[in-house]
């Protein structure tokens, strides 16, 4: 069965309904004497004729200019909708499709409220009218459309924001339990929940440019790692757990130098045995984050106590091995898998390198100065980074012969300065820029699924946590968190 959706906006509900034809010639009556003459009747009774006739024109131009859609979703009860189709005006966007939605489930369920919701058709995000779509696509009107619908991926809650004493310049959300954080304030901290720090790192003697969770085997003995514009990196331990109304001082348990110049960036390998850095040298330094190694003997480094008042004994450590190929600063690493180590530069490259043999493996040259790099997506294959123009750029390593990207995001207004697969999903990720906004990807639309503008300045650094929330840093000196997002 087919339904018929009103075109109207107004208080009628009904659609609209065709009026028969006039016929003139069974309507013109025998002469007789009257106020009006002939020929003014006759006169009247042709424009009335020709009026309806142009009524009859746009009242079946706008019927024809329908759609019979059925929809559908993946989605649970109570978000199901009737499979029959419906008749819907062609020139409806996704916010009238998504009312649409939304008026159905509520015939189902009178408590339903209201969600926005996004639409796929043949597994392309709608983003124009359906008539626009159709037309750009070459898909007949006359059959029936399928389309799915999804939850809308937008933030439904801002959390208060969680002040710092300077730029907020790295965030990492990647432990259910707390957030990380770094500061130009030369400070890192641990915050269990929006506005609830639990511990300061305190130790560098400039700004923390980058932060890492190293490991995350349980809420206790975390390890996190921080590089500064000190040109060291410096290693803690933390717990998820709360002490007391204020947060916890400790200091780093391990330094690590050998940098000549700020480190830029740090991530760890998945086992979190070792992690990387990047650096204005231009080198990628690769580090053990134990001094004992795989097979538990001491590891031969450099190391020596350091006079603190902490209870537990501090050590400097050498780097086990040099990356050496980046001409300019290496401004983000990021390390998938134990192998292979990703990264960018101001030298306008996204290098892959082997991690036994020391040696780039693939060299694409963005054109650009690069900020920012992450892997993910299909396969945990595709790389996005974004730097000095306003394009988020995303490349397919896999794809013999081409180096250009696969796609090109280019909404933002300003420098990209960080960017983030979600780690669930194949197709969303984030882009942070200096123009104050974090954007929400999907790789099935050319438009940003959603823009938060909380920030009241550039923005530094973003990241994903709980797998349903956005973090972000910057200039504002704040950590903002986006959260109850539908990925």
């Amino acid at each position: 069965m087919a339904y018929d959706w009103p075109i109207s906006t107004g208080p009628t509900t009904q659609p609209y309904v065709l009026s028969p034809s006039l016929k003139p010639s069974a309507q013109l009556k025998p002469w007789r004497s009257s106020s009006l003459s002939l020929s003014t009747s006759f006169l009247r009774l042709i424009a009335l004729h020709k009026a309806t006739e142009m009524d009859i024109d746009d009242i079946n131009e706008e019927m024809s200019r329908r759609v019979q859609v059925r929809f559908f979703t993946k989605l649970e009860a109570p978000l199901k909708v009737p499979s029959a189709s419906i008749a819907v005006p062609a020139d409806l966007t996704r916010l009238g499709l998504s009312s649409i939605v939304n008026s159905l489930l509520k015939s189902k369920n009178a408590d339903w409220e209201a969600e926005p919701f996004d639409f796929l058709i043949d597994g392309e995000l709608v983003r124009m009218s359906l008539e626009q779509f159709l037309l750009g696509k070459g898909i007949s009107v006359e059959k029936i459309l399928v389309i799915e619908y999804i939850r809308a991926v937008v933030a439904r809650k801002e959390e208060e924001p969680s002040p710092h004493d300077d730029w907020v310049s790295a965030v990492d959300g990647s432990f259910p339990g707390f957030i990380l954080t770094g500061s130009y304030d030369g400070f890192g901290r641990i915050w269990k929940a929006p506005g609830l720090c639990t511990y300061i790192l305190d130790g560098h003697s400039d700004a923390i440019t980058s932060v890492s969770v190293i490991n995350q085997k349980g809420e206790e003995n975390i390890a996190v790692a921080t590089a500064s514009k000190d040109r060291t990196l410096r290693l803690w331990k933390v717990d998820g757990e709360c002490h007391g109304n204020h947060p916890r001082k400790i200091r780093a348990f391990k330094i690590l130098q050998g940098h000549n110049a700020s480190v830029q960036s740090v991530a760890a390998e998945a086992s979190g045995n070792m992690i990387c850095s990047g650096s204005w040298d231009s080198s990628i330094k690769l580090w053990r984050t134990s001094v004992v190694n795989m097979d538990g003997e001491q590891v031969s480094v450099k190391k020596r106590k350091v006079n603190i008042t902490d209870e537990e004994n501090q050590t400097e450590e050498e780097a086990m091995s040099t990356l050496l190929g980046h001409t300019q600063s290496v401004s983000s690493v990021v390390w998938p898998q134990y192998e292979t180590i990703y990264s960018s530069s101001w030298d306008q490259s996204v290098r892959r390198w082997d991690v036994e043999t020391g040696k780039d493996s693939m060299n694409i040259f963005s054109g650009k100065v690069l900020n920012c790099i992450d892997v993910g997506g299909e396969a945990s294959a595709l790389v996005a980074a974004g730097g000095s123009d306003t394009i988020l750029r995303i490349w397919d390593p896999r794809k013999p012969g081409s180096l250009a990207p696969i796609f090109q995001f280019s909404s933002h207004t300003s420098w990209i300065s960080s960017c983030k697969w979600h780690d669930k999903s194949w197709f969303h990720l984030l882009s942070a820029s200096y123009d104050g906004k974090v954007m929400l990807w999907d790789l099935r639309t050319a438009w940003p699924l959603a823009v938060m503008d909380s920030h009241e300045d550039k923005v530094l650094s973003a990241d994903w946590w709980r797998g349903d929330s956005v973090i972000s840093g910057g200039a504002d000196s704040k950590l903002r968190i986006s959260s109850g997002i539908p990925v």
